[in-house]
């Protein structure tokens, strides 16, 4: 059996990251990840499977439908702020781990709730679990994956997060007309399982280790991991590069680090794309299912087969942009993304809105781009910001992500609520994406560079 490298200088365990070769110890990490991912992702849209059920049942007026998807979403806001600096202050598995557990035990309180205070309550409960796990555990997958792979390895990775949501929307199409909307949310609580097994089967990321001073710590793991990989290819290691062209320096973060010096530009840019490409997003989605039965007189099962084809054609998308990612560059795969999202939507408000099939035709178009914008900045947001201070520039993204979820769905039920017309609502989100677009155009290039070379 081959040997690994021995005891490295610890700014060596950077670079003994980026010399791993592919193995079965990325491929179990990424699953067990992605499989917390992709719960999270079928958490974030049980409200709105639910919904066009839950006005019948409760008999629920256009605001407090608004309510119920908004407490979520406010949940989601705090636990990211949250899980920004428990992220960078506990580890990203502790963080994660700890979310997924939030998650699941509020989807089983919002299951046995009844009436819309109690449910809007724990499901703004459950968001806090949602909110703080998806941009800590991106932030994880981006610290173990190479330079040079590192856009289709964390993009191949975040495909997981839309088949979760289209699997909510596959599942909701049998179990809510037959088992009713809190089947769903029992459904919701499974990943409770994962929170425990998660810690033993997933070691801390050595590149937070070593930022946090544990530096003994931090070649252990990375030394386990070397020998693992070693183990599965059977080859040995290739020598690392020099230490100096990796080394990060060692930090406290701060949260104002994040809008001092050049990373004020980066902040500013990738929190206007995280509103954009969210308020567009679920500005539709969210109401998707609901208007298909209320606007089109669709039944409830063909309302939800709509809305799983939106979620099918986002999955290409993100499959899309994980292939070319590498080689287009981040600034223009997001700007060509929202450029997409601007012709689509712009299109379906000149054409004017005929029918609830036209409706899903050009909404799946939409979301063919949104979800490559949306996974694209999972994979972005971490390489801008050095390893102290990476959870919480992720988590600050995910804030302006969560004012977007809360603010597309209010505007467009306060549209329809005061009586505008669907063609409004398309021409408004086309608006604000085309701001996207000019907005991605000032972002900064990361492709091929390492994360300590993008942050030294």
């Amino acid at each position: 059996m081959t040997t690994v490298a021995g005891r490295a200088a610890p700014g060596a365990i950077a670079a003994r990251l980026e010399r791993l070769p592919h193995s079965r110890w990325h491929v179990k990490v990424r699953f067990l990840i992605g499989a917390v991912t992709f719960f999270e992702a079928f958490d974030q849209l049980l409200t709105a499977s639910a919904l066009p059920v839950l006005t019948k049942q409760w008999g629920l007026t256009t605001g407090q439908a608004t309510l119920v998807v908004t407490t979520g979403s406010i949940g989601m806001l705090l636990g990211a702020l949250a899980a920004g600096w428990l992220g960078d202050r506990i580890g990203r598995v502790r963080t994660v781990a700890l979310g997924v557990a939030v998650t699941a035990l509020g989807s089983l309180a919002v299951a046995l709730s009844n009436g819309i205070e109690v449910f809007s309550l724990f499901r703004f409960v459950q968001g806090l679990g949602i909110g703080g796990v998806v941009p800590v555990a991106a932030t994880y997958i981006n610290e173990i994956a190479r330079s040079d792979r590192r856009g289709r390895f964390v993009l191949l990775y975040e495909m997981i997060f839309p088949a979760g949501l289209a699997a909510a929307s596959l599942v909701a199409v049998w179990v809510v007309p037959h088992l009713g909307w809190r089947a769903m949310f029992v459904l919701g609580a499974l990943p409770v399982l994962l929170a425990a097994t998660l810690q033993r089967q997933v070691v801390e990321s050595p590149r937070w280790l070593l930022a946090r001073g544990r530096i003994e710590e931090a070649e252990e793991v990375i030394a386990r991991i070397e020998a693992e990989v070693v183990r599965s290819t059977g080859e040995p290691l290739p020598a690392p590069a020099p230490s100096d062209a990796v080394a990060e320096q060692r930090a406290q973060g701060r949260l104002r680090e994040l809008f001092t010096g050049r990373y004020l530009r980066r902040t500013a840019v990738v929190s206007a794309l995280w509103f954009v490409a969210y308020y567009v997003n679920h500005g539709i989605s969210t109401w998707l299912p609901s208007l298909y039965t209320k606007y089109f007189g669709l039944d409830l099962t063909t309302a939800l087969v709509y809305t799983l084809l939106s979620n099918v054609t986002g999955l290409l998308g993100t499959l899309v942009v994980a292939l070319l990612i590498d080689r287009v560059g981040r600034r223009p795969a997001l700007a060509a993304a929202l450029g997409g999202t601007v012709l689509t939507l712009g299109t379906l408000a000149l054409v004017g809105v005929t029918s609830g099939l036209q409706v899903a035709v050009f909404a799946s178009c939409t979301t063919f781009f949104l979800y490559a914008v949306n996974s694209g900045l999972y994979l972005y947001s971490p390489e801008l910001y050095p390893t102290h201070n990476r959870a919480k520039g992720a988590a600050f993204g995910g804030l302006w992500n969560r004012l977007g979820v809360i603010l597309g769905p209010i505007t467009v039920g306060a549209i329809l609520g005061a009586g505008g017309s669907l063609t409004t609502v398309f021409a408004q989100l086309a608006g604000v994406a085309a701001v996207g677009t000019v907005v991605a155009l000032f972002a900064v290039e990361t492709k091929g560079r390492t994360l300590e070379e993008l942050n030294s």
